[in-house]
């Protein structure tokens, strides 16, 4: 469960209150009941999906190769490293900016160069990662446990701040539904724990072999991620948004910047400078290793696809693929903080159309074609988690094109 919500805390929660709250607190609130739903069931679905396959070692793309043939199996995989490996490009650059700021102004440090930080943060990420599961999974864990008790403790924190101001903007209806339409997008990526999900299936399937045993308990640990998630971000959210004005959090939004940021230029309170950075980066750390694992598994998976379509007659050296997707995951993401790519619009136009598709259309086709997975099939709820996607992709191309 820690492992999912790692995942799924990324940067998107500290920029979640000033897009969410922007639009007035009704929106927020009507946002706040559609969020369990919207993250659960998708989630749900996906992970039952990768269930499904035959082989209980099969990924993802295993599965969609299984019941939709080959070359949609091709498409899935490059569709799924596009969705994830971006992401873990902007994680790299992320926490070299975050540790960069950290000792340069919190420390007063001569920040060391950034070629070399830069290796030393992604070396450090990459390492715990196979030094071994189990030390991985308290990795995690030890990230997690501490940003959830500094989020939480934040929403504390700012209690006495909470002003009425929100319920005081008027109601209407239009403004209201624009800022839900635009929000979800958001909602959806600041929530977001795919990148773990064929990993997470495909782990509990090969420990619980009896596949309705299987589906109970993956199901049980992700309702209680997402009562997690909710009461984790929903409070620090709403904390944020009951903290500031209506015009402060258009301005943020106009600026672009953090919720933190605008507390502390609000408050001239210090701890906001210190928390700030400490925050970004455990929650940058806990979702890159959901994130990389995604990324190392589509990538496998496209070479795998195009060797044995080339070569049909000699086996794929396994060992040398591991170890040419680390080094390559390590190579790149530690170039991308060095360099400071400006990605982030690209990167935004790539990611999230192609998740809301992996996470909200894909399964529910599944359900409607798969025989196997004909059981699952709820009308009413998988044309609420059906909409919901659609709504996201456009909402998303009609806020960055329009």
């Amino acid at each position: 469960m820690m492992n999912l919500f790692g995942t799924a805390v990324g940067a998107g929660i500290l920029y979640l209150p000033i897009n969410a709250g922007a639009g007035g607190i009704w929106p927020l609130i009507i946002l706040s009941l559609l969020a369990g739903p919207i993250v659960w069931l998708a989630h749900r679905n996906l992970v039952r999906f990768c269930l499904a396959a035959s082989n209980p070692n099969a990924n993802i793309t295993g599965t969609v190769t299984e019941y939709f043939g080959t070359r949609a199996g091709k498409v899935l995989t490059f569709a799924y490293f596009m969705s994830i490996y971006p992401i873990m490009l902007l994680y790299g650059i992320g926490i070299t900016n975050v540790a960069t700021n950290y000792i340069e102004y919190q420390l007063q440090w001569q920040p060391p160069s950034r070629l070399l930080l830069s290796f030393i943060l992604v070396s450090i990420l990459i390492a715990i990662m196979h030094i071994g599961e189990d030390w991985m999974l308290r990795a995690v864990k030890i990230m997690c446990y501490p940003l959830v008790v500094i989020l939480l403790g934040i929403s504390i924190y700012l209690i006495p701040q909470w002003n009425m101001a929100a319920f005081d903007q008027p109601f209407n209806l239009h403004d209201l539904l624009v800022t839900l339409f635009l929000t979800t997008p958001l909602l959806i990526f600041s929530f977001n724990h795919s990148p773990a999900c064929s990993a997470f299936a495909r782990a509990y399937r090969l420990s619980i072999p009896d596949r309705q045993q299987c589906e109970k308990k993956t199901a049980v640990i992700l309702k209680r991620n997402t009562l997690l998630l909710l009461v984790v971000i929903l409070s620090f959210v709403f904390s944020c948004v009951l903290s500031l004005t209506p015009e402060e959090l258009q301005q943020a939004k106009d600026l672009n910047v953090p919720v933190l940021s605008v507390l502390a230029n609000r408050s001239g309170n210090s701890v906001f400078g210190l928390i700030a950075p400490i925050i970004a980066f455990l929650a940058i750390s806990s979702s890159f290793f959901g994130v990389y694992l995604g990324s190392l598994e589509g990538l496998q998976g496209l070479i795998t696809q195009q060797w044995l379509t080339h070569n049909q007659h000699k086996s794929l050296n396994m060992k040398a693929l591991k170890r040419g997707s680390v080094l390559f995951c390590l190579i790149t993401c530690w170039l991308a903080g060095y360099v400071n790519w400006s990605v982030i619009g690209m990167v935004q136009m790539l990611v999230v159309p192609i998740l809301a598709t992996i996470l909200y259309l894909m399964p529910i086709y599944a359900i409607y074609r798969v025989s196997s997975l004909r059981h699952y099939r709820n009308y009413l709820i998988d044309f609420f988690t059906l909409t919901v996607g659609i709504v996201a992709i456009i909402a998303f191309l009609v806020d960055k094109l329009l």
